[in-house]
């Protein structure tokens, strides 16, 4: 929220010259201070590790700060599996939790040791094919169907296209163990962006009776379990943080009633979560170019929807700030408006927020996460860059903004001169 940005105005206004807007700003040293928390609040387990959600910020200057803290990278496409890579994050410190994969994809990921996360039972033949063997660590994604819900942006399970029922599951590791893969884990992932502390403790639960079940059923010991992401962040001033001490303690007695008293101990607990590693430090900045006032009142800005899809795309909400004008009074109603052709390029619908003028630096939050990686060309609008604020104080530049050279490259205008 509004008391986590790290400038005041006037060094907002002084970097805005710099970098102008859009822009995103990331604060290295919050992150650092987040994934330490992070990982800090499971440490009631022997084993844990938060493979980040590469898809929420793929950016290799944010991937080796977390590098750094130990983190590893969870990938679902060949390009996300190079970021890592050159981010220093490597071996099994990288999750490859794709579906409907390209062989290709598979090729890379066990060239360079990754653990390989398979998606259906049908998977299995496929990936031996491509490889010309199994690989030694195989992991698989469970999909409980309706023992348990989802949430309002993931889906129900059961309506899902991830992930193996629980028949299958049986089947697919006794399958692997019979064709000598020796190594094995557990994935699932029900929800995204859930605050209820208890759906992650649930789903620790189900994972650990799982594990229980393959062992008596399969004759197959797991070796770690993948809770997936899903942790949410407090968009609204009225949401609660998760409280992570309170699931990592809750888990560890549901592991000490299910895991150690079945004699599965030890077993290593893994993480892949984006959102609230980095989402609460990234900011989109963008500034008010126009106004108009018809059936409403639209303050129009210079970035869009091409920059940030989540509210257009289902109306999630993001907290805006008027830089230097956080104390005025809130006794405008306006609706925050993108330059697309598509109505619902709105950052804000009918949000009270101060008079604004046209010049105003905004600054719209909690954008650390799914923000930039979501961009789009759509309107042939070019992406904005991105911009890291180190703890000395410093700003570097990790990605520079698009051009229209950028755009044009995958197009063959030689070729356009003779077409007929």
């Amino acid at each position: 929220m509004s008391s986590n940005f790290p400038l005041t105005h006037d060094q907002l206004v002084d970097l805005e010259k710099k970098f102008p807007t859009p822009f995103y700003l990331y604060d290295e040293k919050a992150i650092r201070g987040n994934v330490r928390k992070f990982i800090g609040a499971f440490g009631v387990f022997s084993g844990i590790c938060e493979y980040f959600a590469v898809k929420a910020l793929p950016n290799p200057y944010i991937l080796k700060i977390l590098a750094s803290e130990g983190c590893g990278g969870d990938c679902s496409s060949l390009p996300e599996l190079i970021l890592c890579e050159l981010s220093g994050i490597k071996g099994e410190k990288v999750m490859f939790s794709s579906n409907e994969t390209p062989a290709d994809e598979y090729r890379l990921a066990f060239k360079n040791g990754n653990i390989i996360n398979l998606d259906d039972i049908t998977h299995i033949n496929f990936l031996e094919k491509t490889l010309g063997k199994l690989p030694d660590l195989i992991c698989f994604r469970y999909n409980p169907g309706p023992l348990k819900g989802g949430n309002a942006l993931i889906g129900k399970p059961e309506e899902a296209k991830y992930g193996l029922t629980k028949e299958q599951i049986f089947e697919a590791y006794s399958e692997c163990k019979k064709r000598g893969v020796k190594r094995f884990g557990l994935h699932t992932m029900v929800a995204s962006n859930e605050l209820d502390p208890d759906y992650f403790v649930d789903t620790a639960r189900m994972l650990f009776s799982l594990c229980v079940e393959i062992k008596q059923k399969c004759s197959v010991r797991i070796e770690f379990v993948d809770l997936g992401g899903g942790i949410g962040i407090p968009y609204k001033a009225e949401q609660k943080e998760v409280d992570l001490t309170y699931v990592a303690d809750n888990m560890r007695k549901a592991y000490d009633e299910i895991i150690t008293s079945a004699g599965l101990d030890p077993l290593k607990i893994y993480w892949e979560c984006g959102r609230p590693i980095t989402g609460p430090y990234g900011w989109l900045i963008t500034k008010a170019i126009h106004e108009k006032h018809i059936y409403r009142e639209y303050i129009g800005v210079d970035a869009s929807m091409a920059d940030l899809m989540r509210p257009g795309m289902y109306g999630a909400y993001h907290e805006i700030t008027v830089s230097g004008k956080e104390t005025a009074e809130k006794d405008h109603v306006y609706d925050v408006v993108g330059s697309l052709c598509e109505n619902c390029d709105k950052f804000a619908v009918q949000r009270k927020l101060p008079k604004i003028d046209m010049g105003d630096l905004l600054i719209i939050h909690d954008a650390g996460a799914h923000g930039r990686a979501m961009g789009f060309n759509y309107n042939a609008k070019l992406r904005c860059g991105e911009v890291l604020l180190r703890p000395d104080g410093s700003f570097k530049e990790i990605r520079r903004k698009e051009t229209i050279d950028d755009y044009f490259a995958t197009l063959d205008m030689k070729g356009l001169k003779s077409f007929r």
